[in-house]
């Protein structure tokens, strides 16, 4: 018997509810660090450093202290009556600031997927489909990786491909959450913010009507809701994680109407019945930011229905191994939706500039965001239609029929055991 048969495994032992403290934690303070940012950081940009509002809608907490801290890292402060002459940031303000969102991704990138995968486990196989055509090396291993590949590697790649659907139909949907840490907060800065005589919301700070939502909802979904959908459906879930799914996809759509409608609201009241002049963006409606309520709760329920359902959908369908890579792909997608809202607010920046109808101006009174809204709307419509196909046709992993592979240890491979059946 050789070194490696003596040796025992070494066995892994999880905490359970012991480590769950350690892991919120953990995830508190990242979203502290990351989330918390992005929300004042359009304020931050197109106040500090000067920048239009569609330049900073499409661009470590450290780094980014010390921009605000330090004068010489942020342009001058730009002087009331001249807007249009601000002066921007200069080349290498610009690189320390770009470096302090770096250092943001690279954490978020790696706590996240981790994170989420360690929270949910409180052997790889190793197995080959053999033909008589196989070779192997000396050590065992195939000698053609191309031709004789472990379930595992066959596993991943299955997981993967027959995910792909329902994870292209999340890159439209996070497109409207994308708008909450945007046009939302410019929104709010055109708004009413003040709550009694002496204090005024800050604009950023609304989005908090979201997270709030999103912490009240869950656990009455879990302990009240879950329950009595189980008795009906018979799941354990009450209903299935696709169908979560597709109720935020609906939702989205509801969030993005809402959106416009009071987009509409403020704008004539803002033109009508100013309370106020904002030397940067314009007059100030008269109309509440409480106004922005409604749809910064409808996009939190629409987010506990669908972030997590995606996470657990994916943590579920991927092999053990995979976990990691499974909760990382939500994120992946919120990043991609995030380039996919940039292009499209590119687009029809260059494409209403200049007419009678600019979408998306600096002073959001002159421009018609509400179209903007509705055609978000638009796009998730049709991308619900898309889901809805994807989740008919998805087969959740186990469920589906297929005829059963013979798998044969390596180890009987590497000490040269005759294969039988």
């Amino acid at each position: 018997m050789g070194i490696e048969e003596n040796e025992e495994r070494e066995e892994i032992k999880y905490s359970g509810v012991r480590a769950m403290p350690f892991v919120i934690g953990n995830e508190t303070f990242e979203k502290l660090g990351t989330i918390g940012t992005a929300s004042n950081l359009l304020v931050y940009l197109t106040s500090v450093f000067n920048m239009k509002s569609i330049t900073a809608t499409n661009l470590g907490m450290l780094v980014l202290t010390l921009t605000a801290a330090i004068s010489k890292l942020h342009p001058p402060q730009c002087r009331p009556g001249e807007t249009e002459n601000c002066p921007g940031p200069s080349t290498w303000q610009m690189l320390f600031l770009l470096s302090g969102f770096g250092f943001l991704v690279i954490g978020g990138g790696g706590i996240r997927p981790c994170n989420l995968a360690f929270g949910a486990d409180q052997s790889l196989d190793k197995a080959a489909i053999i033909t008589p055509d196989d070779k192997f090396n000396e050590d065992g291993s195939a000698a053609s990786p191309w031709r004789l590949c472990s379930i595992q590697q066959l596993e991943e790649v299955k997981c993967l491909v027959r995910t792909l659907p329902i994870w292209t139909s999340a890159i439209i949907y996070y497109v409207t959450l994308v708008q909450r840490q945007t046009y939302t907060v410019f929104q709010a800065l055109q708004m009413d913010r003040r709550l009694g005589p002496s204090f005024k919301i800050p604009a950023a700070s609304y989005t908090m009507f979201s997270m709030v939502a999103l912490t009240i909802w869950i656990p009455i979904y879990d302990q009240i809701i879950v329950p009595a959908l189980r008795k009906i459906t018979g799941k354990e879930g009450g209903i299935t994680v696709l169908q979560k799914m597709g109720i935020g996809v609906f939702l989205a759509i509801v969030t993005m109407s809402v959106s416009g409608f009071v987009e509409v609201q403020r704008r004539s009241l803002a033109l009508k019945n100013p309370i106020g002049f904002d030397p940067i963006r314009g007059s100030v409606s008269s109309l509440s930011g409480l106004w922005l309520v409604p749809q910064l709760v409808l996009g939190g329920l629409s987010e506990a229905f669908t972030l997590i359902a995606q996470v657990e959908f994916f943590y579920k369908q991927f092999p053990e191994n995979m976990r990691s890579i499974a909760g990382s792909l939500a994120f992946v997608g919120i990043a991609v939706s995030s380039y996919l809202s940039s292009l499209l607010i590119l687009i029809i920046h260059h494409t209403t500039k200049g007419t009678e109808t600019e979408w998306l101006p600096q002073d959001l009174n002159k421009g018609r965001l509400d179209y903007f809204y509705y055609l978000v709307a638009a796009l998730e419509a049709v991308n619900l239609g898309y889901f809805i196909v994807c989740a008919r046709w998805y087969k959740y992993k186990g469920s589906s029929g297929g005829r059963i592979i013979e798998e044969v240890d390596v180890e009987k491979v590497q000490t040269g055991k005759e294969l039988t059946p």
